[in-house]
């Protein structure tokens, strides 16, 4: 063998034994070597595309087990809502994830209350709020401006709930002190004052033509008392066990039935001149501890211990829908100015906002709230809770 096919031997066995060498270093070869050295640079590229191709496939797989962690950890902290399973008559609202905005700030905050908001109400018209508070104080604001109009401190001990006639010029509180006192919107001056030894006063509610109140006793009687003249023109039991309390009552927009809600889980519903019983809903599995007419007249809705709201036909009873977007009791509800929406606060944290007979959520403040109300006009809700404050949001 001469020296020339020696040298090019040597060179071939260098190469097959180190596979690290790249296709361009190969010397250029012809005749009957040429075929074996592409036959090698061959293998040799075969085999530095499979370490590519594993080198890719280790990174993918090491990006899908990070995605699969991450999706992991998102399902554990996940929203703040969680819809529970609904009963067979009922189709499940949209999924949370598709109506939830947690980025809403109020437009307006009013400070004022030491201790707890135990209610808010606008005014008829929407120019001001009340609330009521643990403080013993009613306080209105001018509800553009945020300006204080007027404290109301003829109370002794916590106001549980306040209610605006319907003309705006006078108020009806409620008190654990055992009062219920109506008195001037503009002035504070004392017009009416109803004492119950028995114990607290839960809930007032004025009806339409704004002559007479409705108050609940510490007996567990509902009392209907004509205002301009002072004189009680009904009493009948607030629940079928007259000694179970009152904490919650609506007057219908004609002005010819009473809903009132007592330490139970039913409704029930009266007629307003004749205390005559008409209907009872017993649908919730809990106590109920609101109830408001809607403001067309044709229906319902009731908040309960048992995490949902139940939307109902006002005139026969039926159940036509049960929201169960919160976790935790709920303590009250508004309806919209036309009958379609429902705002609902819960001890779960949040203000929620939603259809009243599809249940799509489409807000969702995040406030301790345990009263909210809707105003009579535009998308505006306030809140009040455990902070002392009240917040204005915008329901859209």
């Amino acid at each position: 063998m001469d020296s020339t096919e020696h040298l090019i031997q040597e060179r071939t066995l260098h190469r097959e034994e180190n596979f690290e060498v790249e296709i361009s270093d190969l010397p250029a070869m012809s005749g009957a070597f040429d075929q074996r050295f592409t036959w090698v640079g061959r293998k040799i590229l075969a085999w530095q595309q499979y370490k590519r191709r594993r080198l890719i496939s280790v990174l993918c797989m090491f990006l899908l087990a990070l995605l699969a962690l991450f999706a992991l950890l998102s399902s554990q902290t996940g929203s703040l809502i969680s819809f529970a399973a609904l009963p067979s008559h009922q189709a499940a609202p949209p999924p949370a994830q598709a109506y939830d905005r947690y980025d809403q700030r109020p437009l307006m905050i009013y400070p004022g209350h030491i201790g707890d908001v135990l209610k808010v109400a606008w005014s008829p018209d929407g120019k001001r709020l009340a609330a009521g508070g643990s403080d013993a104080t009613v306080q209105i604001w001018d509800a553009r401006s945020g300006d204080v109009l007027l404290v109301y401190r003829g109370h002794t001990d916590a106001v549980l709930d306040i209610a605006w006639s319907p003309d705006g010029a006078r108020m009806a509180s409620a008190s654990r002190d055992g009062s219920v006192q109506v008195w001037d919107t503009r002035s504070g001056k004392l017009l009416f004052v109803y004492r119950d030894g028995s114990g607290a006063i839960s809930t007032v509610a004025w009806s339409p033509d704004g002559t007479r109140i409705a108050f609940d006793t510490g007996y567990g009687s509902v009392e209907v008392w004509n205002i301009e003249t002072g004189r009680r023109l009904l009493t009948y039991p607030g629940s079928p066990r007259n000694l179970i309390g009152v904490r919650s009552l609506a007057w219908s927009p004609d002005g010819t039935r009473i809903a009132s809600t007592g330490d139970e889980n039913t409704v029930q519903v009266w007629d307003a001149m004749t205390g005559k019983h008409m209907l009872t809903y017993q649908n919730h599995n809990d106590l109920v501890n609101d109830v408001q007419w809607s403001p067309n007249g044709s229906y319902i809705a009731t908040a309960s211990f048992d995490r949902t709201v139940q939307v109902w036909n006002a005139g026969s009873g039926k159940l036509l829908f049960i929201y169960t977007g919160h976790t935790d009791f709920v303590y009250s509800l508004a309806w919209s100015p036309d009958s379609t929406s429902i705002v609902s606060a819960s001890k779960d944290g949040t203000v929620q906002v939603w259809n009243a007979f599809l249940g799509e959520r489409p807000v969702t403040f995040l406030s301790q709230a345990s009263s909210v109300a809707w105003a009579p006009r535009g998308p505006l809700i306030a809140s009040g809770g455990s902070d002392g404050l009240v917040n204005v949001w915008l329901a859209a």
